[in-house]
């Protein structure tokens, strides 16, 4: 992995996407601390996979903990009625 600044990332930018379509990371530093990193298509695909795990929805979340009463799909429905006039 490199590490280089933004005003040498600019100045070599097409050596840095050669690096990382390569399959090294490069790190490009703002003043001293890493502001962002360059890597490769297939890397971020693998990590936008990773992130877009199926994960269950807020309202399948609250169906699985236990109710007092019974709960039906009706108790998470949308009321599609208007909120009412509001004056300003």
């Amino acid at each position: 992995m490199s590490t280089v600044s933004l005003k040498d990332a600019r100045a070599s930018f097409s050596h840095n996407i050669d690096q990382a379509a390569a399959g090294e990371f490069v790190t490009i530093t703002r003043h001293g601390p890493a502001a962002a990193v360059l890597d490769s298509v297939g890397a971020a695909e693998a990590a936008r996979k990773v992130l877009r795990k199926d994960r269950p929805s807020l309202v399948q979340y609250l169906k699985t903990f236990r109710a007092n009463s019974d709960l039906d799909d009706d108790v998470f429905a949308r009321n599609p009625a208007s909120s009412g006039e509001v004056d300003l």
